[in-house]
């Protein structure tokens, strides 16, 4: 197997992970159990990742963990928007 394609399908697959918390926090509007030490840390770490692909030259590494990065800023955006104050 192609290792680009392998780091795809990983990347892919690790990146999707937190898809379903997303959506069930926007189907539900209630961040309640959701860590905000636990999303900001791992937008942290997956920036950083990015980062270090773009240094390797590594597109499997870029695109999973830019669009593992996106999804978690949409979970730290409905955080705010849906934590009770």
């Amino acid at each position: 197997m192609n290792e680009n394609i392998l780091g795809l399908v990983a990347g892919g697959i690790t990146s999707v992970a937190m898809l379903p918390q997303l959506l069930k926090v926007l189907k539900e509007k209630n961040v309640e159990d959701l860590s905000l030490m636990m999303i900001i840390v791992l937008i942290v770490g997956l920036s950083l990742w990015v980062w270090y692909g773009v240094l390797k030259d590594e597109l499997p590494i870029i695109l999973s963990n830019a669009f593992a990065v996106l999804v978690n800023l949409a979970l730290l955006t409905a955080y705010f928007r849906y934590r009770e104050k």
